[in-house]
């Protein structure tokens, strides 16, 4: 990933210049308005300490706070361990402070969406009406600490207690093997009016067996929401869109705007484009709190 994005160690210089990228990337994507940038959480044992041996990524929320302050076209996404002692404390500042969402990658972060420790920060989310993204299906691009809380179907307790939860790759396999959660996500899709799920990385080879499936369940399409995974490279669903114009869309070098040709290709219509807005509730009630 450094490579692709000629970055070179991990000083102040390195940093700036991928924050730069990022501006650049999501400025030159013209059709969207804004993007949300994601903070990480680090790993916590089963009694909420911080566990730096198993921690591979870890973005703080003060950064990604100041960084949306730097930048009008970054919203703030947070992102707190549920099995963090003061869980709650951090949620309602994050939420204080601008967050727009809630980030979980369970199976890096090293937690069980449907552990009971969680139901009391689930009723805080849905108290301050902050939606939930939370990773579902495979990864490969940070180690997997637990595979097996990959499963869509382990946020229904977070759904059951009112939470909106966006279900980040609709349960997608990240490589040939793995368990696909497709068939998953389509049914608790189709059984909670507050679960979606975002189309981030959708368009790697790995995953993008899905969109036979979402595109064509009339439920599933009407719950996607946009996502592009950057920095993760996108390619074209060559045998959906044909040689030719698979091989047009990778010339293009942005990569957040390539996303979005190649779903324009896919015909994603206008209510999937605008569907973020409405869910993360973007220039309603949100900006008050």
């Amino acid at each position: 990933m450094r490579w692709r994005l000629e970055l070179k160690g991990y000083d102040a210089q390195t940093e700036r210049a991928l924050e730069q990228r990022l501006s650049d990337a999501v400025h030159g994507a013209e059709r969207l308005d804004a993007a949300v940038v994601l903070a990480f959480d680090a790993a916590h044992d089963s009694e909420g300490r911080l566990d730096e041996a198993n921690t591979h990524l870890y973005v703080k929320n003060d950064y990604v706070i100041q960084l949306s302050r730097r930048n009008p076209k970054f919203l703030f996404g947070a992102s707190v361990h549920p099995y963090r002692k003061d869980a709650i404390a951090e949620l309602e500042r994050c939420v204080k402070a601008g967050a727009v969402l809630l980030k979980w990658l369970p199976i890096v972060q090293n937690f069980n969406p449907a552990d009971e420790r969680c139901f009391g920060f689930y009723e805080a989310l849905a108290h301050f009406r902050l939606p939930l993204l939370s990773h579902t299906g495979g990864e490969k691009s940070l180690p997997t600490l637990d595979p097996s809380v990959a499963d869509p179907m382990l946020l229904e307790p977070a759904l059951k207690r009112g939470v909106t939860v966006i279900a980040a790759h609709c349960g997608t396999r990240s490589a040939r093997g793995e368990v696909d959660f497709v068939p998953s996500f389509v049914r608790i899709a189709h059984e909670h009016e507050n679960l979606y799920g975002d189309t981030s990385a959708l368009n790697l080879p790995t995953r993008s067996y899905a969109y036979e499936t979402i595109l064509n369940d009339p439920v599933v399409r009407s719950k996607l929401v946009h996502g592009s995974d950057w920095p993760i490279l996108p390619m074209p669903p060559m045998l959906k869109l044909g040689l030719q114009p698979s091989l047009r869309l990778m010339r293009e070098r942005n990569w957040i705007r390539r996303d979005v040709l190649i779903k324009e290709r896919l015909g994603f219509d206008q209510a999937y484009w605008r569907r973020a807005a409405k869910v993360l509730r973007i220039g309603t009630d949100q900006e008050s709190r």
